[in-house]
């Protein structure tokens, strides 16, 4: 809620989507070509007018002159003098609308040309810099989102940062390809309008002048009222998005619980919320295009009363009455298009308000100034009372851990759910960064060097295994992508993997599927160890690496660990005190402090906690067995 309200008070102005305006500047060619052919494509609708009075003037100067030549010859000149015509020019005037019409036809023609072929390339232009842009947003929020630590990953949901990544920014791209231009076109278009009234009519457009601020006022303020509701239309759904993620992602936990109904109440509730909120949009909407018509009719009621009146008094031709009108129409359709243009810029700007909410956000990890690259290390870890809370919490997870694993030494984290035992593996390649104290490699503080540098020379097999769509290869050579395909081989070996990625038709080949879902738990965790082991690393983190195998491969991955394990240092966090009796030290943490320490014979000596745990595990296994 807090965060909600949050963003509803930050999305209330245009600043960050004047910001995303910016990017247009990475394509000024573009955009100078787009807007050239806007004014190009204007220019010709702007000369229409003019040469539609040409045509009626024409038409009812030659009516009236035809009307007079079939009068008796004393009225024709009387009629010819009052309006102040030879004969010679009546004779003129007599067949000059036949070639008048025929140019103003030709011209209207040439400017409709004129205006199709421009209007294209705008919109062509537009689009291309809009996509352009919005290509640009895309990498650099999956940048962010990548180099962002665990810490923001942790407090934000995957569906939320989805929809900022795909929905948001394909209304801020709508915006620049479509609304940016349209008021653009809007404003240039109500100028040169209001220009050409005046310079037609300079009393009649007097008349319609003070109808322009209160359509324009009541735009601003529709403005101001409609963004905020944007920005929650937002939030909604991405709420929405996150429920959806979570449920496609747990499908399996959803049927096995026979929860669909719930999970559906609970859908179908986000969505009504969504739904809610859209409709009040609407709302505001729905009433905002009637008002703007209702001030367009305004003022032409205004213009034919008084447009008339000088008609009738003959200071105004029925060809500049008819030009006016038309110009009139130019006034007022920018200023209906204000209503789209408005819906348009508010979804946009609560759009790039969250947009850059991500580019913007501060990452707890990072280099800093002046990291050197670690140099090849030896491996000797050291936890100098090391304290770490998450999200400035006053309780801390681990409190005055000291520890130090020498090079090719195996340290094995005990403890019952809770008791820091991720944690403490999560600081060694700084997921997070410790509160208070230090963790060092070979002396070197983790905070002192380029995080690349660090993880590179770490191996990980995390407790949740992770594959991504592709194949086996793909998969093992993910932290290296040249490996060859006989160091890939080598590392399925040394992970007891190659046997059951060789049984499968396409052997490395093969598609794992969205998440490794064509592949078992123990199958994955296989190609995960496989993946860790292929970096050849000083610093091997196993996160119970062994937890979704049965006995018999556990075994067998726990043998062939043994020897890769060797020369290197190695955590691991194992529920099996079995899997680690023969490391050099098991730490045995509780509550966030180490609450023993030692070999596997000297903790059952001394060690009541780590003997009771050795001993209810050996009676589990005694009757599972």
């Amino acid at each position: 809620m807090a965060e909600r309200k949050r963003r509803r008070q930050g999305g209330g102005n245009f600043k960050q989507l004047s910001r995303a305006l910016g990017y247009l500047a990475h394509y000024k060619r573009t955009a100078l070509i787009a807007v050239t052919a806007l004014l190009l494509s204007l220019f010709a609708q702007l000369m229409v007018p003019q040469m539609v009075q040409q045509i009626l003037d024409s038409i009812i100067n030659g009516a009236a002159i035809q009307q007079i030549r079939v009068l008796p010859a004393a009225q024709q000149q009387a009629a010819l003098d009052r309006l102040g015509l030879t004969a010679e020019q009546a004779q003129q005037m007599a067949s000059a609308p036949i070639r008048a019409i025929g140019w103003a036809i030709g011209l209207i023609l040439v400017f409709a040309l004129m205006r199709g072929a421009f209007a294209f390339t705008q919109a062509f232009m537009g689009q291309t810099l809009s996509q352009n842009v919005a290509f640009d947003l895309r990498n650099e929020l999956f940048a962010k989102i990548q180099r962002l630590s665990f810490s923001y990953h942790d407090r934000n949901r995957t569906g939320q940062l989805m929809v900022r990544a795909t929905d948001d920014v394909e209304k801020l791209q709508i915006f620049l390809g479509q609304g940016l231009l349209l008021a653009l076109q809007a404003v240039l278009l109500l100028t040169g309008a209001l220009i050409m009234l005046v310079l037609t009519n300079w009393q009649l457009t007097l008349v319609i002048l003070p109808i322009l601020p209160i359509a324009l006022a009541l735009f601003m303020v529709f403005g101001s009222v409609s963004q905020p509701l944007f920005t929650e239309v937002q939030v909604r759904l991405s709420s929405l998005n996150t429920v959806l993620q979570e449920n496609l992602a747990g499908i399996r936990v959803v049927k096995a619980f026979v929860r669909e109904k719930a999970q559906h109440d609970r859908f179908d509730s986000t969505a009504k919320s969504l739904m809610d909120q859209q409709i009040k949009v609407a709302r505001i909407f729905s009433f905002l295009f009637p008002v703007t018509f209702l001030v367009a009719n305004l003022g032409q009621v205004a213009v034919l009363y008084f447009g008339g009146r000088q008609i009738l008094g003959g200071s105004l031709t029925i060809g500049e009455w008819q030009k006016f009108s038309i110009y009139l129409v130019y006034v007022f359709f920018p200023i209906g298009q204000l209503g789209f243009i408005i819906s348009q810029m508010s979804m946009a700007a609560a759009s790039a308000n969250r947009i850059f909410e991500i580019v913007d956000a501060k990452n707890d990890v990072t280099n800093k100034p002046g990291a050197i690259e670690l140099p090849p290390i030896q491996g000797k870890v050291t936890f100098d009372d090391v304290v770490f809370r998450y999200f400035d919490s006053t309780n801390p997870v681990l409190n005055h851990i000291s520890l130090t694993a020498e090079p090719g030494q195996t340290v094995a984290l005990l403890g019952t759910t809770g008791s820091g035992k991720t944690t403490v593996i999560n600081l060694i390649p700084r997921f997070y960064d410790v509160s208070d104290g230090a963790v060092r490699i070979d002396g070197h503080d983790v905070r002192d060097v380029t995080i690349e540098s660090l993880r590179s020379q770490i191996g990980i097999v995390l407790q949740e295994t992770n594959l991504f769509s592709g194949t086996i290869r793909d998969n093992i050579a993910f932290g290296r992508p040249d490996a060859s395909d006989e160091e890939v081989m080598e590392a399925a070996k040394a992970a007891a993997a190659h046997d059951f990625i060789m049984s499968f038709p396409d052997a490395y080949a093969t598609a794992v599927g969205e998440r490794g879902t064509t592949l078992s738990g123990g199958q994955k965790q296989r190609i995960a160890i496989a993946r860790a082991l292929l970096m050849d690393p000083h610093v091997l983190i196993l996160d119970d690496s062994t937890s979704s195998v049965d006995v018999a491969t556990e075994a067998e991955i726990q043998q062939a660990l043994d020897r890769l394990m060797m020369g290197r240092t190695s955590f691991v966090i194992a529920q099996r005190i079995s899997t680690v009796l023969n490391a050099d030290q098991i730490i045995v943490l509780d509550k966030g402090s180490i609450v023993a320490r030692g070999n596997h014979h000297e903790l059952m000596e001394r060690s009541p906690d780590y003997a009771e745990i050795y001993q209810s595990q050996l009676m589990d296994d005694a009757v599972t067995s």
